[in-house]
């Protein structure tokens, strides 16, 4: 691979990380916290909504893309481990891949799964609602970390 592909590859994986830790960041800082305050009803309705409308070309692309980006870049960077910055790729793709893909999967998206089968006017969606929102923006607050410092590390990797 060239120096000019490589480059590109890096930059194009620290914007992707960045541009998902912001949306995550967004979901942490105020977009939970506007929803809790709606009655469990509204708030589960909304973020059925939002469940939905997530899983777009746009939105698919800067998550999986991104990993898909960082699944090279940690292979090269073993690959390449004697030239500088490759540690910041490899941990930086790993924080990506493990701290906001992994746990997109493993933890996120099952919570999301849970809250979609509910009927937001029940007694059980109510339940569900006050420990999702606790679990899911707990995790939320991980990736949102993972994505962040994998940013910040590519971002490294690319003055190297």
């Amino acid at each position: 691979m060239t120096n000019h592909s490589l480059f590109a590859l890096k930059l194009f994986s620290a914007l992707g990380c960045g541009l998902v830790a912001g949306v995550f960041f967004a979901f942490s800082t105020f977009v939970m916290n506007a929803l809790s305050r709606l009655q469990p009803a509204q708030g589960i309705a909304a973020m059925q909504s939002i469940n939905i409308t997530a899983i777009n070309p746009l939105f698919m692309m800067a998550l999986f893309g991104t990993a898909a980006a960082c699944i090279f870049l940690a292979f090269s960077s073993l690959l390449r481990w004697h030239q500088p910055g490759a540690a910041y790729l490899l941990v930086g793709s790993l924080l990506y891949l493990v701290g906001t893909v992994g746990v997109t999967i493993v933890f996120n998206v099952p919570l999301n799964d849970a809250l979609a089968r509910v009927d937001p006017s029940s007694t059980e969606g109510a339940s569900l609602w006050v420990s999702y929102l606790a679990n899911w923006t707990f995790w939320n607050h991980i990736r949102t970390a993972a994505a962040l410092a994998g940013a910040g590390l590519l971002t490294i990797a690319l003055c190297c």
